[in-house]
């Protein structure tokens, strides 16, 4: 909890959720950051970065899959913008994280970069949620919360439909600190 501290101003950050479909239903990639990461190291994330100076949340959205988990989007590539997260009030680093979808190019091979991610897989939104609840998958509030938005699309078109047609607003959480101790919330 900051107290009285200053407000922190988020950073413009961006994140994409590669989808594809799958006998068991639509699977995401998950890409695991360094463990000896400062910020959320050894959690299962979506890729994605802090924009850099020049850059359209978009454009880092590619950059970044490209470098975390070797996946290039082609010519055309269909990216929508899915929803817009800022971190609460009360962290000291804050984002303001425009999350993409896009459908996995055909043939994809995510591969991890070694450095910011060491680790990649494909899951099922409600495969992840259940290997969270068992203490199998180490998942943040956010990553969490679009999961479980994900996991009601049996398709990649039905979600990249979806995603076409969203009002995106931004989302930000509070945290709260009651006799259970401190605990995120939605709006």
């Amino acid at each position: 909890m900051r107290g009285d501290a200053p407000v922190a101003k988020p950073r413009p950050a961006a994140t994409v959720v590669v989808a594809r479909d799958a006998a068991d239903g639509v699977e995401v990639l998950l890409v695991r950051r360094h463990p000896d990461q400062r910020f959320m190291g050894g959690v299962w994330v979506f890729p994605g970065g802090a924009v850099d100076r020049g850059e359209t949340p978009a454009r880092t959205a590619i950059r970044e899959l490209r470098e975390e988990a070797g996946i290039e989007l082609g010519e055309g590539a269909e990216l929508a913008e899915f929803s817009r997260w800022v971190t609460p009030r009360e962290v000291k680093v804050r984002f303001d994280t425009h999350f993409f979808v896009t459908p996995a190019p055909p043939g994809c091979r995510p591969c991890p970069d070694g450095e910011e991610c060491v680790a990649v897989r494909w899951i099922t939104p409600p495969a992840a949620l259940a290997e969270w609840r068992a203490g199998k998958l180490e998942l943040v509030f956010p990553t969490i919360k679009h999961l479980e938005l994900l996991a009601q699309f049996d398709s990649t078109d039905a979600l990249m439909s979806y995603a076409r047609s969203a009002r995106v607003e931004p989302v930000e959480p509070r945290v709260i600190v009651d006799t259970e101790g401190p605990r995120v919330v939605l709006p």
